[in-house]
């Protein structure tokens, strides 16, 4: 997993410190390499990036994997406390952060890991009259990078993926989508978001080039439909959030997508109404709902086609890629059309970091059914499965039914009180021009949904809560629920 050095002279990275080529790219993660060995890092060692995007954190990356080193993302904007977690459980020889970050650490001048950073200058200067080292030639199985996700408990957990886990995924997306020099992709998740991963590794694997979107324009969509067209993306990859509001605020559609030929979307579902959109508009661009928790990255995927314009219900999640394996398990552990997502693979994580290894079959804790296509639909969490008066309701079910709405633009469903108090809260963010009511929400339930999934409460609001990754934040959008402040 390196940079591709077949195309020293193409642009590698197009970051906000400028385009660098895969030669230069290439002679960064040397003397970065010869860094991280200078200052003890071996094979095996986690190197902890904390950092917003840019050039020098993907050099970084890239010297971390030639040292034989395990990179961990974590982004510039996670908070002190946050970090100290990661760095409690990551165990990292040393701390590489932006100026930023290295000051915010300072301040704080009460962590003990603080002897372990240093800054990307400060890196680079330490290797000045350094010769680069040889690559380390790791194994398939070893560990290539670790990233941290919420934790049911509180406390992040860190998704430990391999070379072969990692390069499973991203061959077959590269031979999916044809992926190819010519191509320029963009990069609108964080470093710690799994959709990074092709972003970064299909462009070093082709010499494709990728274009970092700064993280302060990730839901600016004015500025991000502006990055697309000024870049020239040819294939764009996001969680469908920031495509709803490029849609919705940005005049996505307004003008041809010219050169972009296609347009990739996972981490969450995708409203209906949007894809319709999208696809009557652009007819010539693929789309493709790709599926996949951290833990296996993608490992379902569906293409959009023209008889979707006829469907009324959710886009499917598709069939097993990757070289993957997908099953859905009842409670019984039996196999069905209908139950748990279960995946076997190449794909599948080595664990989490500083527990247990994985054995077996991953069981993702969501559901899913099969149709008679043999695609997979996206059915919601188990942990999203609740009780209200006695019945048992999936959350995802109650938003589709509200998303058939017109004067819906997005919605999220949540439980506020509990036993007979238990309510379902609709919180919805209106279609342009439109204002839902609660008569209406209530209609629209009534006519799709059985009575006790009927919802009881309606607030209509111009955004909803988000984590960093771009989902909906549905723990921050319950508690304020909760305490009346919506």
């Amino acid at each position: 997993m390196e940079t591709a050095r077949e195309h020293p002279g193409a642009i590698a990275v197009h970051g906000p410190e400028g385009p660098v080529t895969y030669r230069k790219l290439d002679r960064m993660a040397d003397r970065y390499a010869a860094a991280l060995r200078d200052r003890g890092v071996r094979p095996g060692d986690r190197v902890l990036i904390w950092s917003h995007k840019s050039v020098a954190a993907v050099a970084v990356m890239q010297a971390v994997l030639r040292v034989g080193g395990v990179y961990v993302p974590v982004t510039g904007s996670n908070p002190l406390a946050r970090l100290s977690l990661v760095v409690e459980n990551a165990g990292p020889a040393l701390v590489v952060a932006d100026e930023e970050a290295v000051k915010q650490a300072y301040d704080a001048d009460d962590a003990e890991w603080t002897k372990r950073l240093v800054s990307f200058g400060g890196l680079w200067d330490g290797a000045a009259d350094s010769a680069p080292p040889e690559p380390h030639r790791s194994a398939p199985d070893e560990p290539a990078y670790i990233l941290y996700t919420s934790g049911s408990t509180g406390a992040p957990k860190g998704v430990c993926i391999s070379h072969r886990n990692a390069l499973a995924f991203v061959e077959w997306a590269v031979a999916e989508l044809a992926i190819g020099p010519a191509d320029r992709l963009s990069n609108h998740a964080p470093f710690n978001f799994d959709l990074s991963v092709f972003d970064l590794y299909a462009a070093f694997m082709t010499g494709a080039s990728l274009h970092l979107v700064p993280q302060e324009l990730a839901y600016a969509p004015v500025q991000l439909v502006e990055f697309l067209r000024e870049r020239c993306i040819t294939v764009w990859y996001s969680v469908p959030s920031a495509l709803s509001l490029m849609l919705r605020d940005g005049g996505l559609l307004d003008a041809a997508p010219e050169p972009l030929r296609a347009c990739l979307f996972a981490g969450e579902p995708f409203a209906l109404q949007h894809v319709k959109e999208l696809r009557r508009a652009w007819p010539g661009v693929r789309l493709l709902n790709w599926y996949g928790p951290t833990e296996t990255n993608v490992c379902t995927s569906y293409e959009v086609t023209d008889a979707d314009l006829e469907r009324d219900t959710p886009l499917p999640v598709g069939r097993a890629c990757s070289g993957d394996t997908v099953t859905l398990r009842h409670t019984d552990g039996s196999a069905g059309d209908e139950g748990e997502v279960v995946v076997t693979g190449p794909t599948v994580m080595l664990g989490y970091w500083g527990r247990e290894p994985q054995q077996g079959p991953y069981h993702t804790g969501d559901l899913a059914r099969r149709d008679e296509d043999g695609d997979l639909h996206y059915v919601g969490r188990r942990d999203q499965m609740v009780k209200i008066r006695g019945h048992r309701v999936e959350l995802g079910e109650v938003e589709t039914a509200l998303m058939t709405l017109d004067s819906v633009f997005e919605a999220a469903v949540v439980v506020t009180g509990s036993g007979l108090a238990a309510r379902l809260h609709a919180v919805v963010i209106p279609a342009e021009g439109a204002r839902p009511s609660l008569l209406a929400v209530k209609r629209r339930c009534a006519e799709r949904l059985p009575t006790y999934m009927i919802v009881d409460r309606l607030s209509v609001r111009d955004d909803l809560p988000r984590t960093q990754n771009g989902k909906l934040d549905r723990r921050r959008l319950a508690a304020l629920a909760e305490a009346g402040e919506l």
